[in-house]
């Protein structure tokens, strides 16, 4: 920890004048939206808040020019991103050290992702159909479960829009690698009610997603015939939402979101070192219905049904039917918000979950259910100083009974300056591959179990804001898939005991019409057992983005910088760090139409994120946007 501690005070140190001078608010407090849902299951200023929590906006989005989520993700303040190949191939999201699926997703809080996997599939999500994203960091098991041991993210579809004149959308482009995107979406409202309609469709020749394995002697063998051609990508997707406000203020609202498409892959060598390209068709689709409404003054309760479905058909180069893994998520949640006075309230909820499992692969167990009952407080206390506490009972159908608590204190003081301290813990079930899958699940895993503390400081001073924090997280019976040697191909479930410290800083400002933003994570995720790095995470992230307007014209450019990450638990097999630079412009040519053009990967650094598994080279990206 002090060798974390001296090389961000150093880092700090030596970077802190070129921050001031070159600031950047893109996605910091000054643009964000002042009320948070994720963090407290409730609308919660965030300057009441002691989590870390970062928001991005629709307007964040056309911004950065972003064409999926994991794009938009990137470079995001204590999330770290690994992906096996290009556009549309799948895309892990390590919160904090801890492992990709220790993220808890929710789309208009709906849970989601994979129940086979356990993670969500982030490359499919439509970004065209997303108004915006909260990203909240640190355990949150005492508010939803197992899962959110690292965080949770939650996605907000379209909304309707506040006019009765119908709103439009268009986007429309092309690039690098035949990628093409489009994109509509028309919002609005009539008397008491509200519609949002969109559909999109993303499609792109891909890149070669896999390169041989120096360190497989199946990829060497001169007979092996590891396909080189390009893997193909193809999304299509659509977003329905609907509500309707009555006379006594309750409200009744609907929501759809569906995608579905192909992605190209190559799949790993077989006994005589050939590689096959397969082909996957994947459907993910989120289904909602809630209502709202007043019981007393001062009660406010909130029922929400729902199901999220994960499906994928794996086919053979000749189209030939392999295999099929389908889970369907159901979900229902009761919330009850009570207002005590206006620097108190209390969040008193219950929620349900049914996994099922439809597979051609033969699973012991195809079905599971949790159930689980929680209680928040949040209070105000001398003004500035707020307090959140939360408490949740689990039972899990297979693991049994789970207690989860968190405290979180906050205080804003003179001159700008917050502090915060946030301690809870946090479980998370093994998903059904964990314990089940053919040859490689592990029945005798047991539910992994997190202790974290946290502490932080920050400032908000006119034109400059930064943060501060330092996380230590404690995991017992951790989750790590490992090769069962360095050569192998074949990986398997072990638990292990885990450390993870960390510091994430973050500093935006405003100088001379410049907005800039740059943050750091430094992160050390061992275990305990072998003292080595925990695999597939980078211990430092580097991230900056400046932008500014010029009169019609709005200009950016962004670095992303990433020490070297290791492959397997025993860390024998290393990939490389890099640097990436992006840059961006637009032209408004009018208040309805805008031209956007993007530049990825500038210096067409060869380099990859999974080990053997390539990203793509230097490319760009034009689009024509209307909007009336």
């Amino acid at each position: 920890m002090k060798k974390i501690l001296f090389s961000t005070l150093l880092l700090t140190g030596a970077n802190a004048p070129t921050i001031l001078a070159q600031t950047d608010p893109a996605q910091n407090s000054v643009d964000l939206p002042e009320m948070v849902v994720t963090a407290t299951r409730s609308e919660t200023p965030k300057k009441q808040l002691s989590a870390a929590s970062t928001v991005y906006t629709r307007n964040d989005i056309e911004r950065l020019q972003v064409k999926t989520l994991p794009e938009l993700l990137r470079g995001t303040t204590g999330l770290d991103m690994a992906q096996n190949g290009g556009l549309g191939q799948p895309s892990s999201v390590f919160m904090r050290g801890t492992n990709s699926d220790h993220v808890l997703v929710l789309v208009d809080g709906i849970k989601v992702g994979s129940a086979t996997l356990g993670s969500t599939p982030f490359q499919f999500v439509p970004i065209d159909q997303v108004e915006r994203v909260e990203i909240i960091r640190g355990p949150q098991s005492s508010l939803y479960g197992s899962e959110a041991i690292g965080g949770v993210i939650q996605i907000f579809t379209r909304k309707g829009g506040d006019s009765e004149k119908p709103s439009f959308s268009l986007d429309a482009g092309g690039g690098s690698y035949d990628t093409y995107r489009t994109a509509g979406n028309v919002s609005g409202k009539w008397k008491n009610s509200w519609y949002s309609l969109g559909a999109s469709s993303i499609g792109t020749e891909g890149i070669n997603a896999k390169s041989p394995n120096p360190n497989n002697p199946a990829d060497s063998r001169p007979n092996q015939a590891r396909d080189s051609d390009r893997d193909g990508y193809q999304n299509t997707a659509m977003n329905a939402r609907a509500g309707y406000r009555f006379d006594n203020n309750a409200e009744i609202e609907a929501s759809f979101i569906r995608a579905e498409g192909f992605n190209e892959y190559d799949n790993a060598p077989d006994f005589t070192g050939k590689t096959r390209d397969n082909k996957a068709e994947f459907i993910t689709q989120t289904v909602g219905i809630s209502g709202k409404v007043d019981i007393l003054d001062n009660w406010h309760s909130t029922l929400r049904l729902g199901q999220s479905r994960d499906e994928s058909d794996a086919f053979f180069p000749n189209n030939t039917f392999d295999s099929r893994f389908n889970t369907t998520r159901w979900n229902a949640t009761w919330l009850n918000e009570v207002v005590l006075t206006d620097e108190h309230k209390l969040i008193l909820g219950s929620d349900y979950r049914l996994d099922e499992v439809e597979s051609t692969t033969p699973y012991t167990e195809n079905s599971r259910y949790d159930v689980g009952v929680f209680g928040e407080y949040h209070g105000q206390f001398l003004e500035d100083h707020f307090v959140n506490a939360s408490v949740r009972w689990d039972k899990n159908e297979q693991f049994g009974e789970y207690v989860t608590g968190n405290v979180g204190l906050r205080s804003n003081w003179a001159y700008g300056i917050s502090t915060f301290a946030n301690f809870g813990n946090a479980f998370k079930a093994p998903s059904f591959n964990d314990l089940y899958y053919p040859y490689s699940g592990n029945p005798k895993l047991k539910p992994e179990e997190s202790m974290s503390a946290e502490i932080g400081l920050a400032g908000n001073h006119e034109n400059v804001q930064w943060e501060l924090r330092a996380y230590h997280t404690n995991a017992n019976n951790f989750i790590i898939w490992s090769p069962i040697t360095p050569t192998s191909e074949i990986w398997k479930p072990f638990n292990v005991v885990a450390e993870i410290q960390g510091i994430e800083a973050e500093i935006s400002a405003q100088l001379m019409g410049w907005n800039g933003k740059l943050s750091m994570n430094i992160l050390s995720p061992e275990s305990r057992e072998t003292n080595t790095r925990l695999p597939s995470r980078a211990d430092k992230t580097l991230s900056f983005d400046l932008s500014r307007s010029f009169g019609q014209f709005d200009v950016g450019a962004n670095v992303l910088a990433q020490d070297h990450r290791f492959k397997d638990l025993l860390n024998s097999v290393q990939t490389a760090g890099y640097v990436t630079v992006g840059l961006r412009a637009a032209y408004h040519i009018n208040k309805n139409w805008m031209l956007s053009a993007k530049l990825n990967n500038l210096l067409d650094k060869n380099y990859q994120t999974v080990d053997t598994y390539n990203q793509q080279g230097r490319n760009f990206f034009f689009t024509i946007h209307y909007n009336n």
